[in-house]
């Protein structure tokens, strides 16, 4: 794919992933950077599964013309394939991965899945004279969990090395987190605006990635958007009850089995300080 070198005073790329059909959640942060006038950002992919009516986001997202790179669940719809290739292991994180896609999967359209079909698997960019590699779950693999305790700097320096990328952002586990290595590179997961990332609040969250000749810089901004609009959609829906749980408190009951311990740790130290719902 050849590299697109964006231009302009300001050299900043808004970059976010895990829509999971979430379109109140999708409409915040295009209205978000419209109002911010950013020049530059990205979709890093999967934005059916979870919640209600995906051809709502699948629209939105269309029609602003953002950049978007294929995540392994759009690439399942567009294929037609049985399952969502999420790459879960745990019995129960694959049944409740199986429904969402089912119903999925039976709400989308023969244009849609064209268009998710066709969708690149990566994008690269150079911002402020840095290699930007835009992925959904790594540059090696679709599915693959990049998640920040499993990740050590030597890994993510290999990434970094094998895939030719000054900063590498994806998306993918449902949790943002970044790192700036020793050398100055930097990786970003972007997290995932479609559901919270299991902290006990119902906003999600995106990134704002800054570059210069001197250094890359990360800001994790909110999406503050209409959960209880969402949840209630999904109820009408029959979704899950577990999902609209997530939703309505910030608190993952579904997809736990896939976490680390240390993720596992952090939320339960954040429940301990006052959270609302045990996971």
């Amino acid at each position: 794919m050849r590299e697109q070198r964006l231009s302009g005073t300001r050299e900043r790329l808004d970059v976010f992933g895990g829509v999971y059909s979430n379109h109140h959640a999708l409409a915040t942060v295009l209205r978000d950077i419209a109002a911010r006038a950013a020049e530059h950002a990205a979709c890093l992919g999967d934005l059916g599964g979870f919640g209600p009516h995906p051809e709502r986001s699948i629209a939105l997202l269309r029609a602003s013309g953002v950049p978007t790179v294929q995540g392994n669940y759009d690439h399942s719809i567009g294929h037609g394939l049985d399952d969502c290739a999420c790459g879960y292991t745990d019995p129960e994180d694959e049944h409740f991965a199986q429904l969402s896609y089912d119903y999925t999967a039976a709400h989308v359209g023969d244009d849609s899945r064209a268009w998710l079909r066709e969708l690149p698997r990566e994008r690269r960019l150079t911002l402020g004279g840095r290699r930007v590699l835009l992925c959904h779950g790594s540059p090696r693999r679709q599915n693959e969990f990049l998640w920040a305790s499993t990740c050590s700097d030597d890994f993510l320096r290999w990434l970094c090395d094998t895939y030719s990328a000054d900063i590498m952002v994806c998306s993918h586990t449902g949790m943002h987190w970044s790192r700036e290595l020793p050398d100055g590179r930097l990786v970003v997961n972007c997290g995932a605006i479609g559901r919270p990332a299991h902290d006990g609040r119902t906003h999600t969250w995106y990134a704002g990635i800054t570059a210069g000749p001197e250094r890359a810089t990360v800001e994790f901004l909110p999406v503050h958007h209409d959960h209880e609009a969402l949840a209630s959609e999904m109820d009408a829906e029959r979704l899950p009850a577990e999902f609209v749980t997530t939703i309505r408190t910030g608190w993952w009951i579904t997809c736990l089995g896939n976490m680390p311990a240390r993720e596992r740790l952090a939320a339960r130290e954040r429940l301990g300080a006052g959270a609302r719902l045990a996971p």
